[in-house]
């Protein structure tokens, strides 16, 4: 498999890099491909010649879309529909990287594909219009939603990852108040990079839901990140509405993975195993 990885900058685009390893024809981040620019993306896709495009670029910054609309719709909305005509016309195929929060969170179940999106904020209809932009394009495509991503590095865009920023937090004795009414299935980003890579050797197409077993609160990551630290840290918990964040979010998003598991691909590890290993590294 020849591989182009777009967002290699992030946690999951550095973790695609390393695990793809010689089968990596071309990585880069924002700096080396501007994804909303269609001439640019047409051309890299081209001189490279892959067989498969991983897109792991994504304006996430949930709070900010909602003033920034024109950025967040262009970075997840306008550019996965450029790479699926680029790789369309390259003869490659497209894994496209979604969200759970297409989802309202209103259903009492984990979402399955079929499920009718209805997101709740600027971010989530951003990249639900991604997801349809790659499924329209006539690309072979495969569009990957998961959810509450977490890995070495974490996102720049948002201080590191959210167990980075607690453990940070704990450690310099800051008082800890963390969401308890949200609950979603934590993905590791390791884990995610190695499932993107089997799917997309599977010759699986269309929707899939992938994340680690298992679903939790925020508040509930919060205290299992610091007890696998060894750090005794109170934590108080929360409500999302006391926030008051420019943003809504689903009160339910864990997603069901059974169409992955039906591919005969390995399940990931539940969320408190990954957790630990991703703690004793940090």
């Amino acid at each position: 498999m020849r591989a182009l990885v777009a967002g290699s900058a992030g946690q999951l685009g550095r973790e695609l890099a390393s695990r793809l390893g010689d089968e990596l024809a071309w990585a880069g981040g924002r700096g080396e491909l501007d994804v909303t620019d269609a001439e640019a993306v047409a051309a890299l896709v081209m001189r490279v010649g892959p067989d498969v495009v991983f897109n792991a670029t994504a304006y996430n910054r949930v709070d900010a879309a909602e003033s920034e609309r024109e950025r967040a719709f262009a970075v997840n909305a306008h550019a996965p529909g450029l790479l699926a005509r680029a790789a369309r016309d390259a003869g490659a195929l497209l894994v496209h990287v979604s969200t759970d929060y297409v989802f309202d969170g209103a259903a009492s179940r984990p979402y399955r594909e079929d499920d009718t999106p209805r997101p709740l904020s600027a971010y989530g209809e951003s990249k639900l219009l991604g997801e349809r932009n790659v499924l329209d394009s006539r690309a072979a495509a495969l569009v990957v939603r998961t959810s509450g991503v977490l890995g070495r590095g974490g996102s720049a865009q948002k201080g590191g990852s959210f167990v980075d920023r607690i453990l940070a937090q704990a450690r310099v004795g800051k008082p800890l108040r963390v969401v308890a009414d949200q609950v979603f299935a934590p993905t590791f980003a390791a884990e995610l990079a190695r499932a993107l890579v089997e799917l997309a050797r599977s010759g699986a197409r269309g929707l899939v839901h992938v994340t680690n077993e298992g679903s939790c609160s925020w508040h509930e990551l919060a205290t299992s990140a610091l007890a696998a630290a060894g750090l005794a840290r109170p934590v108080e918990a929360i409500t999302a509405a006391s926030l008051q964040l420019p943003a809504r979010r689903p009160a339910y998003s864990v997603l069901d993975a059974s169409r992955y598991r039906a591919l005969g691909l390995p399940a990931l590890r539940p969320w408190q195993d990954a957790l630990r290993e991703l703690v004793a590294g940090a």
